[in-house]
């Protein structure tokens, strides 16, 4: 048996205790130079590819529905991306004065360690974990139902495939197929390293935004004008407006909760500290303005063309396959479709087959990889099955609003209603950001030590109690708990209106109270190595020795060994 699950170890350093191979193999080691091949154009692709989905396409829907006009809405939407730059640099690399990731090259899992301690971040990672998993099959799902429009554009029949599978199921045979099709086209993509896997980004940066433009000339010609939509006032005045376009802004900022919070793990591939800036700053709120203003226009002609807008454009690709279309439409929605598929793609490596990756192999060292964690986050979100998951909570959704009927839970809001839903775990994802920025800006300062992240001395830095920083602990608990009434009235629950203020604002309630109790915290009980001047430095000199070429079976992302520097080498 033990010869058996040595064969199923990934690549690690030689000799290492039980203790040390819970902390450690070459995917959580600081990223060698040679992989450190994400540059500024890289960086811009990656932002522009992951902005290109399904949900940015939609996100103007709910705002348009809620009373805002379009410009009002696309304001929101600058405003909240524009919003998430600063934390998700803070977290990653600001520049010259850098940030964990991209400064040491590590990933979030090994950042965690040093505000929450060598064990006490596997909650963290954890959470981090769950969510990229069930993402993961969310997105999948979406991509199915491209797959399915992309397949009825070269098959007209697929509509019509006999269903075999029985109500309780929650699905049918064509659904189903088009679904796992999409996930075992996705598993090869996959495969390729990290900093090898930026040119699918570059890929999907360029097909995507073309369909997207094609689909937009498309249907500005077929409804002879823009539609409706552009000439449709607010329907919102006073305090009733502010608030709404408050919601609709903090709407934005929490979708992107899960990648502020694990923000190292593509800023840790960076060939220079400023490739991670920039790029970021400026991509992230003009890549998914510019999409969501593609799903507005397209929605508003799609008004002229159907009678009401048809905000997916799933839907409306669906629709233009009815009435014997023509070979030129077939065509058209083939590379359109073909396209979505593409994107989603990205998106979930992007926002969820990394992350997960990166989280199983903190929680699974000994047997997980980055490479593998992926594949465990597919397998995942196809046993979840996906498709109840989102009729669930779309249900949750229409019950607690009892002016709703069975009726407005069309297919087409399916996925924004759900990303409104799952993005309050934006509550417990903000608090986590918040101790991990404060304790790097404010309490240490920017001073590290590389070689504590990975072992359990009792005088390391990070093993704080028995592995655990209760200071973290307690400002995260706060962070929750002031989020965690107007959660409550979020799923229907009748509580205060102060209440519900302070969750429409919940990312920044719970960061910012999470890093207030934090400072406070080691204010009075400072962390070993609090920082009295900002100077990035490893004070452990942590750097690779020498390479080694071993590998384990599946020969992960090669083998990098690392040891502790001449001066941990004579403390030892």
């Amino acid at each position: 048996m033990s010869s058996f699950l040595r064969k199923l170890e990934v690549a690690h350093e030689p000799g290492l205790s039980s203790t040390e191979l819970f902390l450690n193999n070459d995917d959580l080691l600081p990223v060698p130079e040679e992989k450190r091949l994400w540059r500024s154009r890289n960086f811009a692709a990656f932002w522009l590819a992951d902005s290109f989905n399904i949900n940015t396409w939609m996100i103007v829907s709910s705002m348009i529905s809620a009373g805002l006009s379009w410009w009002q809405a696309w304001i929101c939407v600058w405003i909240g991306y524009g919003v998430v730059g600063p934390f998700l640099i803070a977290n990653a690399r600001p520049g010259s004065a850098a940030a964990l990731g991209a400064m040491f090259h590590i990933t979030f899992p090994v950042v965690n360690r040093a505000s929450f301690g060598l064990f006490g971040s596997l909650w963290c990672v954890f959470n981090r974990a769950a969510m990229a998993c069930i993402w993961w099959g969310v997105q999948a799902w979406i991509g199915g139902q491209c797959m399915e429009v992309m397949l009825r554009s070269i098959f007209p029949g697929t509509q019509n495939i006999k269903n075999s599978m029985s109500a309780s199921s929650g699905t049918n045979t064509r659904d189903f197929m088009c679904f796992f099709l999409y996930w075992l086209i996705s598993l090869p993509v996959m495969w390729p390293e990290m900093h090898k896997i930026r040119h699918v980004f570059t890929a999907k940066a360029i097909f995507a935004p073309t369909a997207g433009i094609i689909f937009f000339i498309w249907s500005i010609v077929k409804a002879k004008g823009v539609g409706p939509i552009i000439h449709q006032p607010s329907t919102l005045h006073g305090s009733a407006l502010g608030w709404q376009m408050v919601i609709s802004t903090m709407s934005c900022v929490s979708n992107m909760a899960t990648l502020i919070t694990n923000a190292p793990d593509f800023a840790s591939r960076a060939h220079r500290p400023r490739d991670a800036v920039w790029p970021q700053i400026i991509g992230i709120p003009l890549g998914f303005s510019l999409v969501s203003f593609l799903g507005i226009i397209v929605s508003s002609s799609s008004q002229v063309i159907y009678g009401e807008p048809v905000w997916s454009p799933i839907d409306l690709l669906g629709n233009l396959l009815n009435d014997n279309p023509s070979h030129a439409t077939r065509f058209g929605v083939w590379f359109i479709s073909a396209s979505f598929i593409l994107a989603q793609i990205g998106t979930n490596i992007a926002a969820n087959s990394v992350s997960a990756g990166c989280d199983l192999t903190a929680l699974f060292p000994r047997f997980i990889n980055i490479r593998r964690g992926g594949y465990v986050a597919a397998i995942v979100g196809l046993a979840m099955c996906p498709w109840n998951l989102l009729k669930a909570c779309i249900l949750c959704i229409y019950n607690s609003d009892p002016s709703r009927t069975n009726d407005d839970c069309s297919s087409q809001q399916n996925s924004n209603s759900f990303t409104s839903y799952l993005s309050a775990y934006s509550v417990f994802l903000s608090s986590i950001a918040g101790v991990m920025i404060s304790d790097y800006w404010v309490v240490r300062k920017g001073h590290i030590r590389v070689a504590d992240f990975y072992t359990t001395k009792r005088d390391g830095w990070y093993y704080y109690t028995f592995g655990v920083n209760f200071r973290a602990y307690a400002a995260y608990v706060c962070g929750i708990l002031i989020n965690v009434v107007g959660f409550a009235g979020a799923v229907g629950t009748k509580v205060p209106l102060a209440a519900t203020r302070i969750y429409e604002l919940s990312f920044f309630t719970g960061f910012g109270v999470s890093a207030i109790v934090y400072i406070g915290l080691n204010y009075f009980f400072p962390v070993p190595g609090s920082g009295k001047s900002f100077e990035e430095v490893d004070e452990s000199d942590f750097r690779p020795r020498e390479q080694h070429k071993e590998s384990t079976d599946d020969d992960v992302h090669g083998s990098e060994k690392y040891t502790y520097g001449e001066d941990d080498l004579k403390k030892d």
